[in-house]
């Protein structure tokens, strides 16, 4: 069934939508799967091609992918189930129809750490490392299948008078229908007006997050720097837009999404400044800790190299020194020789005239 996305702010531009992509064999294909799923199959395919430039087996990378994909699911699920146990307690075998409900990404990230984690202590792999080469392509595909949920006219906001707020049919009749649970939240809503595109939001603070990781995963100092500054700046941004939202996962009156995110940045930050506090004591202001990086390794040969061209420059110039020194000093001793020879000469002359006036006299 299709219907009809409006955004009265902006000239009241109307986007017709469809959840339904097609049908396989009578079953329907929505397009939020197709999109969640071409978000995840790109982060995988340019991954994957740059794996072995950052000391990772293009092997191990998709093995931990085969292992890494159900466990999120299935992560990503039962956190939403565990916050959501009003709607599927009685009736345990909805809990595995994910047709009924949802995922949450923190789930999926939670469950992703680990998963990772056990898989690189098996393998015998840096982890820090690993997190680091993979983390920045996580926000990539958030940023992409965030936009399934403004298929599925989902993870919306509060009221709004800014221009690019957004209304439909099935938004106004949700927000009818929980109008009440959410002035018991405290929040009060009005259903015929526009609200935050809130998967907007997130969308474009994930795309700019990713552009953060990618820069800094050149640039960063130790191992684990990437992980921890997408765990900040995500928390962060999370943090703000899940205040804005209506369908907030809840424990008591706390949106259970927000105080997470909350308590990630502010751990993940102090992890980040005592790591880069204790490389700087390290190493006095050289590239810190690099013997714990693949990519370090490579930097610190290069400055090693770097430096010997230097001190070979500074020993040249000085032999030049040196010579341009000598050559002034030879050429001081020459002038004095022959200045002495002159001098000698003219005293003989002196002496010769001398002598004859003599002899005439």
């Amino acid at each position: 069934m299709r219907e009809v996305i409006e955004f009265p702010g902006l000239w009241d531009l109307k986007i017709p939508v469809s959840r339904e992509a097609f049908k396989v064999f009578n079953i329907p294909i929505y397009w939020y799967g197709i999109i969640i799923a071409f978000a995840f199959l790109l982060a995988v395919l340019l991954a994957t091609k740059q794996s072995s430039k950052y000391g990772i087996d293009p092997d191990n990378f998709i093995d931990l992918v085969l292992f890494l994909t159900p466990a999120s699911i299935i992560g990503a699920r039962l956190y939403y189930v565990a916050f959501s146990w009003e709607d599927f307690q009685g009736n345990f075998l909805d809990i595995i129809n994910t047709r009924k409900g949802g995922l949450a990404i923190y789930g999926g990230i939670i469950a992703g750490l680990i998963t990772t984690l056990i898989f690189a202590k098996v393998k015998k792999i840096n982890v820090l490392e690993l997190f680091d080469f993979g983390i920045p392509y996580l926000p990539m595909a958030q940023a992409i299948g965030r936009w399934g949920n403004f298929i599925n006219q989902e993870a919306y906001g509060i009221n709004t008078n800014l221009p690019w707020g957004m209304t439909s049919e099935s938004i106004r009749s949700e927000l009818t229908r929980n109008a009440q649970k959410l002035a018991e939240m405290g929040i009060i809503i009005d259903p015929s007006k526009p609200v935050h595109p809130t998967f907007l939001y997130e969308s474009l603070w994930d795309l700019g997050v990713f552009l953060v990781l990618i820069w800094h995963r050149k640039r960063k100092k130790v191992s684990g720097e990437v992980l921890f500054l997408y765990m900040i700046l995500y928390g962060i941004g999370r943090a703000w837009i899940e205040g804005l939202r209506t369908d907030s996962l809840m424990i008591g009156s706390r949106r259970i999404s927000q105080l997470l995110s909350i308590v990630f940045a502010i751990v993940f930050a102090v992890a980040f400044i005592m790591r880069r506090r204790k490389a700087s004591s390290a190493d006095r202001g050289e590239i810190a800790e690099l013997g714990t990086s693949s990519y370090g390794e490579i930097l610190k040969e290069f400055k090693k190299e770097d430096h010997s061209f230097d001190f070979e420059e500074i020993n040249d110039d000085e032999s030049i020194c040196e010579g341009v020194v000598n050559d002034a000093t030879v050429d001081e001793e020459t002038n004095n020789d022959e200045i002495n020879d002159e001098e000698a000469i003219v005293e003989e002359s002196i002496d010769d005239e001398a002598n004859g006036e003599e002899i005439n006299e």
